[in-house]
C-alpha cells in the first residue's frame, strides 16, 4: 500500500505544472504588450551562481518575466540586500528492456522519477549571503526499488554562507556549509545532474575572482544520498580536497585550466579487491575555437596508494567540433576520443585503474550504463536543427567501447564494479545509439525525449548475461 507522502507529488504534479502553465501565458500576452529588449539571463546549472541584480534598475533593457518578482525582492532602500527565489520540477519517466545487459530486473511497465526543488539566495549587503536548496526526488514504480540516485524524499540539499570581500579588480570569497561543485567540462567533479538526484558537499571552499584568473581550494566530505527524510550524511569514509585554476585565453580564442584534487576512501571498491584508497589527481585542460571549429583536450595522471600498493592510472581525452557554414538543418558535428587506464594484473599489489572521483551522471548520454574507468572509447555526434530553429534540436550519437586492460572490469558511474574480468579475453565492450529529441518551449520548459539501443559485444557476453539493451526516458523540465 502506498503512502500519502508518495501518492501526494503524482496527483499534485498536473495542478501544478497547469498552474504554471498558467503563469506563463499570463507573462506570454503581457511581454507581448513591452516593446522588443534583450532576453533574460538563462538559468544556470549551478542556480547558485545566477545573478539577477539588473532588476534593481526600473530602466532595464532586459525584457521583463512574469517571475520577475521572485528574483530580486528589494530588503533595502539601496537594493545592496536582497532575497532571490527560485525552483525546478522535473517529470522523467524511464523504460528498460534487459536491464544491465539482461542480469537486472526486468520491469515491462517502466517507472517515473520526480524531482523538486527550491532554493532562497539571500543577500545582506555586499559582502555577506546565505544560500539554501531543498530538495525531493521520488521514483515511483522502479521494481527491485530506487538505488541512491534516484530517491531522496525530502533533505537539505544546499546551505552554505559567503562571506566575500570585493575590490574593482578583484573578489575572493569564503564559502562554508553544504554546497555544489562542478569544474571544467564535469569530467571528474559535477552536479550529478542526469539521475533524478545531485551531488553535494560538505566543507568549505575559498574563491578567488581575478579578470582573466579563477582559482577555488576547497576541503570537503561528499554527501551520501539517503531515501527518508534529511538524513543525508556527510561520508564518513571519504575526504575530498583540491585546488582549481582556470584562466581566459582571449588572443586564442580559449582558455586554460590546471588543478589538482585529492580523494580518501577507507572503503573503495575495485576489480582487484576492497582497500583503503588514498588518490591524487593533476591534470590540465585545453579548448580554444578558430572559425567554424572548437577543440577540447585533457589529461589527468593519478598516483597514490590502495591498501599495500601503489596507484599509477592516467586518462586522456579529446574533442573536436565543428559547425560548417550554409548547410541544409544547420548540423552540428563532434567527435570525442577517451583513453581511461586499467588495472594490469589484479594479482599485483599495485594499482592503475583510474577513479573519475564525481563525474557528472549521464556521462555518455542519459543513460548511465558504462563509467570511465578502464575504457577506450570513440564518440562520433551530430546535431541537427529539422525546423531551422535553436528551439528544436535533434541528436543522434553513437558510441564504441573497449576495455582498455583484459585483467580489469566494467565500471558503471562513479566507479561502481559491474562486471568483473572472469577470465574474459575480449576487449569489446559494444556500442551504444541515443537519438535525442529536444524542444526548447520557452526560457522555463524544455521537453525532452531519449531513446537509446546499447548492443551487446563479446565481453558482456562472456562475462555475464549479455542481452542487447533499450532505454526510452521521455522529460518535461520546468526552472524558474
Amino acid at each position: 500500500m502506498r503512502s500519502s507522502y508518495q501518492l501526494l507529488p503524482s496527483r499534485g504534479c498536473a495542478g501544478l505544472l497547469g498552474w504554471l502553465a498558467w503563469l506563463l501565458l499570463r507573462g506570454s500576452s503581457a511581454q507581448g504588450q513591452v516593446p522588443a529588449a534583450a532576453a533574460p539571463p538563462e538559468f544556470e546549472q549551478l542556480r547558485a551562481e545566477e545573478d539577477y541584480r539588473y532588476l534593481a534598475n526600473p530602466d532595464s533593457a532586459v525584457r521583463p518575466s512574469v517571475f520577475d518578482p521572485l528574483k530580486f525582492i528589494a530588503l533595502s532602500s539601496t537594493n545592496k540586500s536582497y532575497l532571490t527565489l527560485g525552483g525546478e520540477v522535473r517529470q522523467q519517466y524511464e523504460y528498460f528492456h534487459n536491464t544491465n545487459w539482461g542480469e537486472g530486473p526486468e520491469d515491462n511497465n517502466g517507472y517515473l522519477l520526480q524531482r523538486y526543488v527550491g532554493h532562497a539566495d539571500l543577500h545582506l549587503g555586499l559582502h555577506v549571503r546565505f544560500f539554501s536548496q531543498f530538495k525531493s526526488g521520488i521514483a515511483t514504480g522502479k521494481r527491485g526499488g530506487p538505488e541512491p540516485p534516484d530517491e531522496d524524499r525530502l533533505d537539505v540539499h544546499q546551505a552554505f554562507v559567503d562571506f566575500a570581500t570585493r575590490e574593482d579588480s578583484a573578489a575572493l570569497t569564503l564559502r562554508l556549509g553544504r554546497q555544489e561543485m562542478s569544474y571544467g567540462s564535469s569530467r571528474l567533479v559535477s552536479v550529478r545532474e542526469g539521475p533524478n538526484v545531485r551531488q553535494t558537499f560538505d566543507g568549505g571552499r575559498l574563491i578567488w575572482q581575478l579578470p582573466r584568473w579563477r582559482v577555488d581550494g576547497f576541503v570537503t566530505r561528499p554527501v551520501t544520498t539517503e531515501r527518508g527524510l534529511f538524513d543525508d550524511r556527510p561520508n564518513p569514509d571519504q575526504w575530498f580536497w583540491g585546488v582549481y585554476g582556470a584562466r581566459s585565453l582571449p588572443k586564442l580564442q580559449g582558455g586554460l585550466d590546471v588543478y589538482y584534487f585529492g580523494f580518501a576512501n577507507n572503503a573503495a571498491e575495485f576489480a582487484q579487491g576492497l582497500g583503503r584508497e588514498r588518490r591524487h589527481s593533476v591534470g590540465a585542460r585545453y579548448w580554444s575555437q578558430a572559425g567554424s571549429f572548437r577543440f577540447n583536450a585533457e589529461a589527468v595522471y593519478q598516483f597514490g596508494q590502495f591498501d599495500q600498493g601503489r596507484i599509477q592510472a592516467a586518462t586522456a581525452s579529446a574533442e573536436l567540433e565543428y559547425d560548417p557554414p550554409a548547410l541544409p538543418l544547420h548540423p552540428h558535428f563532434s567527435l570525442r576520443t577517451e583513453a581511461i587506464s586499467g588495472d594490469r594484473d589484479s594479482a599485483q599489489a599495485s594499482l592503475q585503474t583510474f577513479n573519475p572521483l564525481f563525474p557528472k551522471g549521464a556521462y555518455f548520454g542519459q543513460v548511465a550504463l558504462i563509467g570511465p574507468a578502464n575504457l577506450l572509447d570513440l564518440h562520433p555526434i551530430v546535431v541537427l536543427r529539422p525546423l531551422a530553429t535553436p528551439d528544436v534540436t535533434l541528436t543522434v550519437d553513437w558510441v564504441f567501447f573497449w576495455r582498455a586492460s583484459r585483467a580489469d572490469g566494467l565500471y558503471t558511474v562513479p566507479y561502481v564494479l559491474t562486471r568483473s574480468p572472469s577470465g574474459a579475453p575480449s576487449r569489446y565492450i559494444g556500442d551504444q545509439r541515443t537519438i535525442e529529441v529536444a524542444w526548447q518551449v520557452n526560457r522555463h520548459f524544455t521537453a525532452e525525449l531519449f531513446v537509446t539501443y546499447f548492443r551487446a559485444g563479446p565481453f558482456l557476453r562472456e562475462s555475464g548475461t549479455g542481452r542487447n539493451l533499450t532505454y526510452v526516458a521521455p522529460r518535461l523540465t520546468f526552472l524558474f
